[in-house]
């Protein structure tokens, strides 16, 4: 076993939280817009899909940080795919795209958060954003450990309040959940979303550095993390189509449930929607500090105000809506895993060996990863219908 030393150590319940952290934020809430335009059949092979296809790119991104020490994708793209003379600039290019990625990302879970303030307590958009980036923004301050137990708790509550809502959504009037052929655009949009919602690739680095590179206890909390967060989609899917059926906006799936259901459950729910884009707020900008501390060497308190504040201003300023940020960042996102591929392919080549992934590392797999990435995406820019 290698041993790769991080900022901090992790347990195995706070690296698997904070694998599950990163997916529940925007892209869960955003998926049952998605299904609601789809049947359930075609949601429940997607989300099967889904799930086998980004816990073998999850793998694969683990073991690419671990053969160079924990690295975030740039400084693994910098050392293993990028050379000649347009190697820095490449690395420049690589650092900005996927920079704008994260925080176009992060400003779709202020938009969210803004929009909970606002139902919840009629704030002001701009209000509820500022309330939510302090609280969420200190957390990340105070460095890994703190976001690995904040993350733990906040897994847990999750889990509680999802369990409480189903059930209150159940003693409610039911609508009928979607059925029928859709359409192959619909199919491929919920696709590109779910991938996206089920995504923590950058958050992998975090778990190899937090567990020192323990290979099999790393593959457990990647596998285990996003099975939680498959069946989390799953229920928050399943409960907002039972209970909001057709009126599901684009504000997010459990203000439309709150909004439903009301009374104590609607509070559940905010509560709810709070905690799942805090989570992800919390590894994504903690993520995004690391990427910049990497590439400038600012150190990692003024990485995390350069990681953190242009979110806040982009939300600010930004029009879109809250679900239109969230397919803006997949598709961004997503497409960066095409060359995750290939500088996994050229470290493992150089390595000669492969303690995480194994006989699923090689190019039959590699290609099938790279098809789906394409796939989705193409998913996250299709309109539904």
């Amino acid at each position: 076993m290698r041993s790769i030393q991080g900022e901090s150590k992790l347990s195995f319940a706070e690296a698997t939280s904070i694998i599950v952290g990163h997916g529940v934020g925007s892209g869960i809430l955003a998926v049952p817009y998605l299904a609601a335009h789809n049947s359930l059949r075609e949601i429940l092979l997607i989300l099967l899909l889904c799930y086998l296809f980004n816990l073998l790119l999850h793998l694969i991104i683990a073991e690419l940080s671990y053969n160079n020490g924990g690295a975030q994708f740039i400084s693994c793209f910098n050392a293993e795919l990028f050379s000649g003379k347009l190697k820095a600039v490449l690395t420049w290019l690589a650092f900005g795209l996927l920079g704008l990625s994260v925080l176009i990302n992060v400003s779709g879970f202020l938009t969210g958060a803004a929009a909970v303030f606002r139902n919840w307590f009629g704030l002001s958009d701009t209000l509820g954003v500022l309330i939510f980036y302090v609280i969420g923004a200190g957390v990340v301050f105070l460095g890994m450990k703190l976001v690995g137990i904040c993350e733990k708790y906040a897994v847990f509550a999750m889990i509680g309040v999802i369990v409480i809502l189903f059930a209150a959504t159940l003693m409610k009037e039911l609508s009928p959940l979607p059925g029928g052929f859709h359409g192959f655009g619909n199919a491929v949009a919920l696709f590109g979303m779910v991938s996206f919602s089920l995504s923590a690739v950058m958050s992998t680095p975090q778990v190899v550095k937090g567990l020192e590179g323990d290979a099999k206890r790393i593959r457990l909390s990647i596998a285990l993390g996003l099975a939680i967060n498959l069946c989390l989609i799953f229920l928050v899917t399943l409960m907002t189509l039972l209970g909001a059926g057709e009126r599901i906006s684009e504000d997010g799936a459990l203000v439309d449930l709150a909004g439903h259901l009301g009374g104590w459950v609607s509070i559940i729910g905010y509560v709810f929607t709070l905690l799942a884009l805090a989570t992800s707020f919390w590894a994504n900008t903690l993520n995004l500090r690391d990427i910049v501390h990497e590439q400038t060497k600012w150190g990692l308190k003024p990485s995390w105000l350069a990681a953190s504040l242009p979110c806040l201003i982009l939300a600010l300023f930004s029009l879109a809506s809250f679900v239109s940020l969230a397919r803006y960042a997949s598709a961004i996102q997503v497409v960066t895993g095409l060359g995750i591929i290939f500088a996994y392919y050229l470290s493992r080549k150089r390595v000669g060996k492969s303690e995480i992934v194994g006989r699923f590392g090689t190019w039959p797999f590699l290609i099938l990863v790279a098809l789906c990435s394409l796939l989705a995406t193409v998913g996250a820019m299709l309109p539904v219908k």
